[in-house]
């Protein structure tokens, strides 16, 4: 393939527009795949179906998200980086007003997975996007910019779709993306369409991107309803992972020999690539389970409501913002392994901070880990990323941003459902431990059963109270050890991205280091 032509850097004032423009493409983008989940049970309520079948509104999203991102190299190839993003955009809006329009279930499912599709290039294509507008020697303050986006809009989905479902209607999660959306693609293509890169006609991969959609869509539903069907006891999961496994080996034999994949697996073979992939997947994968469990904990046994613990939550998107901005301008001067191996460290220190809580905190004891892990999250993506594209021409940008990508959010998902069965399963264990403790011969146990029928409660009703302080206890032990265990994974990760050899500065327009190093 003939390299593309090498576009200058835009000027300041354009180049602060379209920083502007493709951060909220990318806000708007992320932001909806945590938005939707704490409206579940008023979208549930209001469509007359259970909260179970409700969760499909997530799952399909996600799916359909999953496969479409590590396809953007090969549609930026075949339509053009800015036409295929503006497109994404503007599909996105459309899909958007579609799920607020929906009356079903079934209709707000369809619409969730257009959406899912259609913005799978929109994250990749925003950073190679970005990248191209700024001088080489500010590569590092790009990345810096697309990641507050992406440090912000997971803690901010939550709290603010809480507040539209409460306050408005579940419809207004969907509708505050059409105007965002609509500024944002004609920002983005009255600035940047005159930068737009080669096409040329690629034979579809059929084969590949059938296995890709088979091996995807089975792991995405496996992870989503493992633990509400009870993992590897149910014969619906045991066939999804099944086929994920078999697809997968199929899908990485085909396309390692197709001579036009669907999804560029060479990259891999560069080892700044690999070791980038696997330490920013990873680390997202350990930091997002945190993310799903701490909130559960604190709303089902601390007593907290969904707006407080969004509140409490919050936090950690303060410190991430005040110093992304430097990290992006020290980066070009400094060494990135150094910069991420101080994101996991505090990710490190942060949960072992977290694993001496207990069932006595106040909120400012859960407020100062989350102020403290921003300076982790400003120190994570910039130099991860930034190592991951080193040595990449800016042609394989789409495909390494897109596949890097698609690696993070399926780490994003694994997370997610093994924190949360871990969680459930130390709770268990512990709850067991501890129900062997109530008898009459334990003092502790008669003096709190004493305590209760003191308050009035009668006998059945004192023994309900008591199992539930036992749960209390129980799930809090069981965050302990997910936040101890989470620590000790931050600390092994270390190990990851010292394996790696990043060259500093933006990717070349062409030439430049073949990603095979």
């Amino acid at each position: 393939m003939s390299a593309p032509t090498a576009f200058p850097p835009l000027e300041p004032g354009p180049r602060r527009l379209a920083t502007v423009a493709l951060s909220l493409a990318t806000f708007m983008n992320v932001l909806d795949t945590t938005i939707a989940n704490v409206s579940i049970p008023n979208i549930a309520g209001d469509m007359g179906v259970s909260p179970t079948q409700g969760t499909w509104v997530i799952t399909s999203f996600g799916v359909a998200n999953a496969i479409a991102v590590p396809l953007t190299g090969w549609l930026s190839q075949r339509f053009g980086q800015v036409r295929l993003f503006t497109a994404s955009v503007l599909l996105f809006v459309l899909a958007s007003l579609l799920c607020g329009l929906a009356t079903s279930l079934e209709m707000l499912i369809f619409a969730r997975v257009l959406q899912g599709a259609v913005a799978g290039p929109m994250i990749p294509l925003s950073q190679a996007l970005l990248l191209q507008t700024y001088p080489r020697e500010k590569a590092g303050m790009a990345l810096a910019m697309w990641s507050m986006t992406t440090l912000v809009a997971p803690v901010t989905g939550p709290i603010l779709g809480g507040w539209l479902s409460d306050n408005l209607s579940w419809p207004w999660i969907f509708y505050i993306n059409v105007p965002v959306g609509l500024g944002a693609a004609w920002l983005s293509w009255q600035l940047l369409h005159h930068r737009e890169t080669p096409t040329r006609k690629l034979p579809i991969d059929k084969v590949g991107l059938a296995l890709l959609v088979i091996w995807v869509g089975a792991l995405q539903i496996m992870l989503d309803k493992g633990k509400e069907l009870d993992w590897f006891e149910s014969g619906q999961i045991v066939a999804l992972g099944v086929v994920a496994l078999v697809g997968f080996a199929l899908f990485v034999a085909w396309e390692l020999t197709e001579k036009h994949p669907v999804v560029d697996l060479t990259l891999f073979g560069g080892r700044n690539f690999l070791f980038g992939v696997i330490a920013i997947a990873t680390g997202y994968g350990v930091f997002f389970g945190n993310v799903v469990v701490m909130p559960l904990w604190l709303q089902q046994f601390m007593g907290y409501t969904a707006t407080w613990a969004g509140l409490v939550t919050a936090p950690i998107g303060l410190l991430a913002l005040l110093l992304s901005p430097v990290i992006g301008k020290i980066l070009p001067r400094t060494d990135p392994r150094r910069i991420a191996s101080v994101a996991f460290v505090v990710f490190a220190l942060v949960s072992f901070m977290r694993a001496g809580l207990n069932t006595d905190i106040s909120p400012i004891s859960i407020v100062i880990p989350q102020i403290i892990q921003g300076i982790a999250m400003a120190c994570f993506f910039i130099p991860l990323v930034s190592i991951t594209l080193s040595g990449q021409p800016m042609e394989r940008i789409p495909s390494a941003s897109g596949v890097s990508n698609f690696v993070r959010i399926t780490f994003g998902a694994f997370g997610a459902s093994l924190m949360s069965t871990l969680w459930e399963r130390r709770a268990s264990l512990h709850h067991e431990h501890l129900a062997t403790q109530i008898s009459a011969y334990n003092p502790t146990a008669t003096q709190t059963l004493d305590g209760i029928h003191a308050l009035g409660i009668p006998g059945d009703a004192a023994l309900g109270v008591l199992e539930r302080q036992i749960n209390v206890q129980a799930f809090s032990m069981a965050a302990l050890d997910v936040f101890w265990i989470s620590g000790c994974l931050f600390v092994l990760l270390l190990a990851t991205v010292w394996l790696s050899r990043p060259v500093h500065g933006r990717p070349s327009a062409a030439g430049g280091q073949s990603g095979r190093r």
